[in-house]
């Protein structure tokens, strides 16, 4: 594709590709705030409120995988438009809902979309740029909206309930995936995927799905028994991935040392920075007394942060010192930013706003690196699935984090009831940003041993030729 696309061109590819998959994560977050009117107007009992939330996680997480092989058999420019089209059809079906279970149904589908359109993103982006430099900056801006997203979406849905009604936080979508559709089917260059005849592995794909499925829902809803089935689905996945004759994961990507170093070195970064947001704003609303619009205003730093860090210097960082020694350097601020977290008190601007800036500087140099060393050493007709790997990875992150820190803080909190509530509150919460950060340490040693044994630049990957030939 590089070959195909002047320089404007190509950089419209990018916007058009970001735009979509900021889209896709805001939709993660952006229904939080909503939650309580979508409640009051639909009618949903506590424990099926959930289902808002989990019905498209469980739908996006769980078809990532196969998501980005079909991008690799079909072409990824034919999947992504597939799977925005999906994405945007739902948000209108979502934004018009007035039954709990046509809502719930809207946003299972949207997850279906999202994972199509989302798996294939990176995959596309390392090979319209095949320059390390600028792949590099390519992915700072890729990685914006992945580690950005999710603060974006809690200001975007607090001030859109507040403002007009909850149904906008999914009309939001249409104008920008009509958009986004319409200039993709311009700029972004047809690719040539290897074909089916290449083979899908049915089987493979129903056990991860339904593995990676059934992980999400255990996890978020603690159910025990779903987690021992998705262990014993993902054991017969990885059977199978070793026997079949054309894998939907081959197990090959995880002799490429950073390929396996960053996806697991991505759960447990993103267990520990996407807990922090979900307990960052309860201890916002229930210790400091903010309401919705407020909430997501104070994480309005966060974005802005890590825009100034992924898209100004991430990249000459990563070309001067290597993308292992910003990874990690990266990860070390988040980690200060969580201890001084641990011993928070009650005012935003002196004890929440300096961590949040911290934080918010470390993510946007670590997530960019991560990023391109997950995709540095993948061949060209490997991209789609590893693309669709660090994205499944993330979400399991997201998944375990949000479900540990949750279940810490409300443990401690309910040690301490004798206390005043709110001082109950705090102290839980003080509590999981120290188990947040203890994640992050995790994933700083194992990156210290795995990823910061490659070479200070991250190979050109030569084999990695253009969308336009894969």
């Amino acid at each position: 594709m590089a070959e195909n696309h002047p320089t404007r061109s190509r950089g419209l590819a990018l916007a058009v590709l970001c735009a979509a998959s900021l889209m896709v994560v805001l939709d993660s977050s952006i229904v939080a705030v909503a939650l309580p009117a979508i409640q009051a107007d639909l009618g949903f009992t506590p424990a099926g409120l959930s289902w808002v939330v989990t019905a498209y996680l469980v739908a996006f997480g769980g078809l990532l995988l196969i998501s980005g092989r079909l991008g690799d058999l079909l072409g990824r420019r034919r999947v992504f438009l597939g799977g925005l089209s999906l994405f945007t059809l739902a948000s209108l079906v979502a934004g018009l809902a007035t039954d709990a279970g046509v809502l719930v149904v809207a946003r299972f589908a949207q997850g279906v979309g999202g994972a199509l359109a989302s798996a294939v993103v990176l995959g596309m982006i390392v090979t319209m740029y095949p320059e390390p430099r600028a792949r590099a900056k390519a992915i700072g801006v890729y990685s914006f909206t992945q580690a950005a997203g999710a603060s974006i979406g809690l200001i975007a849905g607090g001030a859109l309930t507040q403002a007009l009604s909850w149904h906008w936080t999914f009309y939001v979508n249409l104008p920008i995936g009509v958009a986004a559709l319409a200039l993709a089917v311009r700029v972004v260059s047809p690719d040539r995927g290897t074909g089916l005849r290449a083979g899908l592995d049915v089987l493979g794909a129903v056990l991860v799905t339904a593995a990676v499925m059934l992980g999400v829902y255990g996890i978020s809803a603690s159910a025990w028994g779903a987690l021992v089935a998705a262990a014993a689905l993902l054991a017969a996945f990885a059977v199978r991935q070793a026997k079949a004759r054309t894998p939907l994961l081959p197990l090959r990507l995880f002799r490429i040392r950073a390929v396996a170093g960053a996806n697991v070195v991505m759960v447990l970064m993103v267990a520990g920075m996407l807990g922090f947001q979900f307990v960052t704003a309860l201890f916002l609303q229930q210790v400091l007394g903010l309401d919705a619009l407020w909430t997501g205003v104070a994480f309005l730093p966060v974005p802005v942060v890590i825009a100034v860090a992924s898209l100004g210097f991430a990249d000459k960082l990563a070309a001067r010192f290597g993308p292992p020694a910003v990874l990690l350097s990266g990860l070390g601020l988040v980690i200060v930013g969580l201890l001084l977290l641990t011993q928070v008190s009650g005012s935003y601007f002196a004890g929440v706003l300096p961590p949040l800036l911290l934080m918010g500087l470390g993510a946007g140099a670590a997530i960019p690196a991560l990023m391109g060393l997950a995709m540095a050493d993948v061949p060209a007709a490997d991209a789609g699935v590893a693309s669709g790997l660090i994205n499944t990875t993330q979400q399991v992150g997201a998944a375990v984090g949000t479900a540990v820190l949750a279940a810490v803080a409300a443990a401690r909190t309910e040690s301490l009831s004798g206390l005043d509530h709110r001082e109950a509150l705090a102290a839980g919460y003080r509590l999981a940003y120290g188990v947040s950060a203890g994640f992050l340490i995790a994933a700083v040693a194992l990156g210290g041993l795995v990823l910061a044994r490659r070479s200070r630049t991250a190979p050109a990957a030569p084999e990695l030729c253009t969308a336009g030939q894969a």
